[in-house]
């Protein structure tokens, strides 16, 4: 699999996130600003006290995705041998022991939950960051280990079926 594409859709993805919260705060800060009547403003200062905080929580979004970009500017994920550890960089197929439910995770230094599509549209990734609980479970371990992760409250068991 080529993991240059996905991580070429993943830095997309959040070059994307950057400008929607880039113009948010923009927007918000202007609103903060100016937004407000004159009788509003005498009414209720709160408004422009809510916008403030909106263009505040905006910007540290923009300032996170900003960071995450620089992250994967220098990413080369590496090849994995067969039978090798899970590792940044990884695809990790793994199978719910319990329904048998398949799910394929892409393990990147960034972008958690970010949802990819396999090379030549063959499927969906999510992608799972090393700091995440499922990213702890599986980093180091092998095909055919078995990793217990909970889930909305429900302790799971999956098995890990391919490393990549």
């Amino acid at each position: 699999m080529d993991k240059q594409t996905l991580v070429a859709q993943l830095e997309s993805k959040i070059r994307g996130t950057a400008q929607v919260a880039e113009r948010a705060s923009a927007a918000a800060a202007e609103v903060a600003r100016e937004g407000a009547t004159p009788h509003e403003q005498t009414e209720d200062s709160r408004v422009a006290i809510e916008f403030g905080s909106l263009a505040r929580g905006q910007g540290h979004r923009l300032e996170r995705a900003r960071a995450e970009l620089d992250a994967l500017r220098t990413f080369r994920p590496p090849i994995i041998a067969r039978g090798g550890r899970v590792a940044v960089g990884a695809v990790v197929e793994i199978e719910d022991e319990d329904n048998g439910e398949g799910r394929t995770f892409f393990l990147a230094p960034v972008g958690a939950g970010v949802e990819l599509t396999a090379p030549g549209g063959d499927g969906f990734l999510t992608v799972v960051t090393p700091a995440s609980p499922v990213g702890r479970r599986v980093v180091g371990r092998r095909v055919g280990d078995v990793v217990e992760v909970t889930v909305e409250g429900e302790t799971r068991y999956w098995k890990i079926v391919c490393v990549e």
